[in-house]
């Protein structure tokens, strides 16, 4: 057994059919008496649906949250905050949603009650990420984790097939850099395993029957144990990779993920062979970059940052900021190798090695 220190996120989760139903009660144990409830212009129904739910207990409703988490939308959501003395936070929605209250919570320590429509997993992790001036930049602070996370698979049966898809693999990344972080542990290597596999082996069936309350339910715990995976242990070159491209090009988050994933998992794979061996052991395949690679194409997801709308001399700038603040991976970052990296992200073309 390897030496290892493992640090748990504290949280409150309640998973299940109808759970959302407790929100009120989640925001009166927390004590918050004039809640804002977040979300973005297309879930502002969802948003109103949780401010009746929430009654007298809400004090207003802000569904401005956007992709990214830029800085002048949070600007614009602290007015709100400050104007109507919010004391709680309730976001419903995805991964921009949630990355609204927490940017809150990093400007005020407000409690958050995060109820998730996607698996990204962003609800279970203290890191934060915010554009600036096209610049993305990611931070960890424990004042972001929210206290509750509401897991109602029935919010995600209208998530479109398309989307739970690349909200699923966005999922998939996070478990499987978790699998060869710098300070892993056996505790969150069970949980990648298990995350990865829980999520590949439910989106086929979503996109089979977007109704299936089972497979949904699986999609959902798989997202819950990558996310954790994600809060818990350090990130490489995937996670790296996207939050430039996304935040300088401004391409879809879970898209892009979806595209850079088995394209980093080949940078890395000869880095990493415990890790390929437990993604083997998910895929029944020897190679899980291409397993990841003809997944996405089989279940109809982009497989190329060109129709994205990524510009082919954005590759060059993409290989130089990703190499312009050191990180750990564990292969060393290699300027023509990255590149070639990237640009066979681009292109769409999975070779057999970079």
């Amino acid at each position: 057994m390897r030496d290892f220190i493992y640090t748990a996120n504290p949280a409150r989760v309640i998973f299940g059919s109808g759970s959302l139903g407790r929100v009120h009660d989640e925001a009166k144990r927390l004590g918050m008496e004039r809640v804002l409830v977040l979300s973005t212009p297309q879930q502002v129904r969802s948003a109103e649906h949780v401010s009746a739910l929430l009654g007298p207990l809400c004090a207003g409703v802000f569904a401005g949250a956007v992709m990214h988490t830029p800085v002048g939308v949070t600007d614009q959501a602290m007015q709100v905050v400050a104007a109507r003395n919010i004391d709680g936070i309730v976001a419903i929605g995805g991964g921009s949603t949630v990355g609204l209250g927490k940017a809150i919570a990093l400007r005020t320590d407000l409690p958050q009650i995060v109820i998730p429509t996607t698996y990204a997993g962003s609800e279970v992790t203290p890191i934060i990420g915010e554009t600036k001036d096209g610049l993305k930049t990611i931070q960890s602070a424990s004042r972001v984790l929210p206290k509750v996370v509401i897991y109602d698979v029935d919010l995600t049966l209208s998530l479109p097939a398309g989307l739970s898809v690349t909200s699923g693999f966005n999922a998939v990344a996070h478990a499987v850099e978790a699998l060869y972080a710098r300070d892993g542990n056996p505790i969150i290597d069970m949980m990648a395993e298990e995350g990865v596999r829980a999520i590949v082996r439910s989106l086929p069936r979503i996109v089979a029957d977007s109704s299936d309350v089972a497979a949904r339910s699986d999609a959902q715990y798989g997202a819950w144990l990558c996310g954790t995976c994600l809060g818990s242990v350090g990130m490489s070159l995937h996670h790296k990779l996207c939050h430039t491209l996304a935040g300088t090009f401004d391409l879809p988050h879970a898209e892009t993920h979806t595209i850079v994933l088995p394209h980093a998992l080949r940078y890395n794979a000869l880095a990493v062979p415990d890790a390929i061996r437990a993604l083997s052991r998910v895929f029944g395949h020897t190679d899980p970059a291409r397993a990841l690679h003809d997944l996405a194409g089989a279940l109809g997801a982009p497989r190329a940052l060109k129709d994205l709308g990524m510009p082919e001399h954005g590759i060059d700038q993409a290989a130089d900021l990703a190499l312009s603040n050191p990180y750990w991976n564990p292969r060393p970052l290699e300027r023509d190798a990255l590149r070639t990296c990237i640009a066979g992200a681009w292109d769409g073309d999975l070779p057999p090695f970079y």
